[in-house]
């Protein structure tokens, strides 16, 4: 599988954030963050927005269906997002057929017209199959995919790890697809590695900058890292940050975890082996004293 990939321009100061440098292109969207994340499961507003801040996303998912823009405190989750600093990415999770999905899609597009928001244009697409698995349906995916590229929306679709329909998504003019590490809020981090591998190659075959973007099961920095390290383009995450003992800590360590995870790919790790290699040199050591 062809590695080429952007790398950071080595002529900048030193110190420049490495997101700085590598930018993430999904559609018409450029993100300075590898990182998307989720607003929901939070035990406040106030605690979402400061670990929101504080992972260095600039693209936050809003679920349309299941949010409530004004709960039962009167409170608007609205009031505690910077619609100015992040760019919304509306989801259709909890839909469970094409219409459906399509119908929550249209209505995030409305919302984020409203809100004079850069995210009206696009949907992270879920379609579900079941409510104990989460995992998507794949026919009813695919049928939402095309409806919605058919009525101009940019498509970002959540899927299994199944390489051919990630394939058959991408054909259908996803400008992302986003293949589960692992089932929904699972925290099981990245279940079937050579999947992910697959996935990409078919992917990024005659297209190297076709953004993949893992979705779903990572439950700390170490996953983002090792999804990174197999050569995605960014990780979407929500669970991990907001259910983990202290949000605003794992929002600073999932930061760093993408971030060493995307230049460790760049810079290409050394080859596994059975045996040791010294690392100094064997030539022009001090020879052994004669007996």
């Amino acid at each position: 599988m062809s590695t080429s990939m952007h790398v950071p321009d080595s002529r900048l100061p030193e110190g420049d954030p490495p997101r700085a440098r590598d930018f993430l292109q999904i559609g018409t969207h450029r993100l300075a963050s590898r990182l998307i994340v989720g607003t929901g499961k939070y035990s406040s507003y106030e605690l979402m927005g400061e670990a929101l801040a504080l992972s260095g996303t600039d693209c936050i998912t809003v679920a349309v269906r299941r949010e409530r823009l004004i709960d039962s405190r009167g409170e608007n989750i609205l009031d505690f997002i910077d619609t100015n600093r992040y760019t919304l990415l509306p989801n259709t999770a909890g839909c469970f057929s094409a219409e459906d999905a399509v119908r929550v899609a249209r209505l995030g597009r409305e919302i984020l017209l409203s809100l004079e928001n850069p995210g009206a244009d696009w949907v992270k697409l879920e379609v579900l199959g079941d409510t104990k698995t989460l995992l998507p349906d794949p026919i009813a995916t695919l049928q939402a995919t095309e409806l919605l590229v058919a009525e101009g929306f940019q498509v970002l679709c959540y899927t299994s790890d199944d390489p051919m329909a990630a394939k058959r998504l991408k054909q259908a003019g996803a400008v992302s697809v986003m293949p589960a590490g692992s089932p929904i809020g699972s925290g099981q981090g990245i279940l079937n590695p050579n999947n992910i591998r697959i996935c990409l190659e078919y992917l990024k075959d005659g297209d190297p900058n076709y953004p993949v973007i893992v979705d779903a099961g990572v439950g700390t920095a170490s996953d983002v890292t090792i999804a990174m390290e197999l050569g995605v383009d960014g990780v979407l995450l929500n669970t991990g940050i907001a259910h983990a003992a202290d949000p605003v800590q794992m929002a600073l360590a999932m930061k760093a975890g993408i971030e060493a995870g995307r230049l460790a790919y760049l810079a290409g790790r050394i080859p596994k082996k059975l045996y040791a290699t010294a690392s100094s040199p064997e030539t022009g050591t001090i020879a052994p004293k004669p007996r």
